[in-house]
C-alpha cells in the first residue's frame, strides 16, 4: 500500500461518518464522527459536512468518499436514498473542490463496493473465491459482488423487484424499525428477497453488512436460503474503511 493511514467518508440515507484508517488491518483510528445527514440531502450541503468532517481530523492528505449512488467516472448517476439533485452530479470534482484537494487525492464510490471492498480485503478467513455478494441493510438495500476477489462495480441488486415490490422497499433494515417488524417477521422478507437474488447470480456467499450486521445472531440463524450467510467483520465501519482503501490504490469507477 501507498500508505499506512487514509481517511475514508461513508455518507448514507440517515448519517455521514468519516475517521482515519489504519490501512494495515483496517481499523479506526481513534472515534469516527458522525453527522446526520442534512435534509434537503442535496449535493452541497453534503459537501459541507464532508468538509467539516475532514477538518475536524485535520487529516491533509488523500480522501475516499462513498456516496449511496450509482457513481461512473466521479459521476453520480442515481440517486435512490439521497436528493434527486445528486443525479448528474460531478461528485469527484465537487469534492475535491469544497475539501481543497488535487483531483488525484479524492476517491467518489458507491457505498456498498466500498463496504464490500472492505470486507473482501480485511474481513475473516473464510473462502471468498467464486461469486461473493454483500448487501448492506440500512436504510435501503446496498450490493457489492465480487468474482474471485474482483469487485463487480455499481450493481443495484438491493432494487431487484420482488413480488411486485422494489426490493429494499420491503426488506431493508430501516422497513423493519419503521413498521417495528419482529425479527422473525423482518428474516422472512429478507429470506424472500435473498431467494430471488440466488434464482438470478447463483452466489457462493452473502456477507449480510450494515448497522444491523450488529444483530446478527438475532435474524441471520432465521433465513431460509441455500446460500451461506455470514456477518460482515467490519460492521457499519466497512464503509469508512473501503473508501480510505480505496483513496489510498486510486481506484475510480
Amino acid at each position: 500500500m501507498a500508505g499506512t493511514r487514509g481517511f475514508g467518508v461513508d455518507i448514507g440515507g440517515s448519517g455521514i461518518k468519516g475517521c482515519v484508517v489504519d490501512l494495515q488491518n483496517g481499523q479506526l483510528v481513534g472515534e469516527r464522527v458522525r453527522t446526520n445527514t442534512p435534509h434537503p440531502s442535496d449535493p452541497d450541503a453534503i459537501a459541507d459536512v464532508v468538509a467539516k468532517t475532514v477538518e475536524q481530523f485535520g487529516w491533509q492528505g488523500s480522501v475516499g468518499v462513498t456516496l449511496p449512488t450509482v457513481v461512473k467516472h466521479g459521476v453520480a448517476l442515481s440517486a435512490a436514498n439521497i436528493d434527486k439533485k445528486w443525479i448528474g452530479t460531478d461528485a469527484h470534482a465537487l469534492f475535491a473542490e469544497r475539501l481543497g484537494r488535487q483531483a488525484d487525492q479524492i476517491v467518489v464510490l458507491n457505498d456498498a463496493d466500498a463496504a464490500g471492498m472492505a470486507e473482501i480485503r480485511y474481513g475473516s478467513d473464510i473462502d471468498r473465491s467464486g461469486v461473493v455478494v454483500l448487501l448492506t441493510f440500512g436504510t435501503g438495500i446496498g450490493s457489492a459482488v465480487f468474482l474471485d476477489g474482483e469487485l463487480v462495480p455499481n450493481t443495484e441488486f438491493g432494487h431487484l423487484e420482488v413480488d411486485g415490490h422494489d426490493a429494499e422497499t420491503k426488506a431493508a433494515a430501516s422497513v423493519k424499525e419503521e413498521h417495528d417488524l419482529s425479527w422473525e417477521e423482518w428474516a422472512k422478507r429478507v429470506t424472500r428477497y435473498l431467494r430471488r437474488l440466488e434464482d438470478l447470480i447463483w452466489p457462493d456467499l452473502i456477507i449480510a453488512g450494515g448497522g444491523v450486521s450488529k444483530k446478527a445472531d438475532k435474524w441471520l440463524p432465521l433465513l431460509d436460503v441455500r446460500t451461506r450467510v455470514v456477518p460482515a467483520e467490519l460492521r457499519n465501519d466497512a464503509g469508512i474503511v473501503g473508501a480510505a482503501v480505496a483513496a489510498d490504490i486510486g481506484v475510480q469507477h
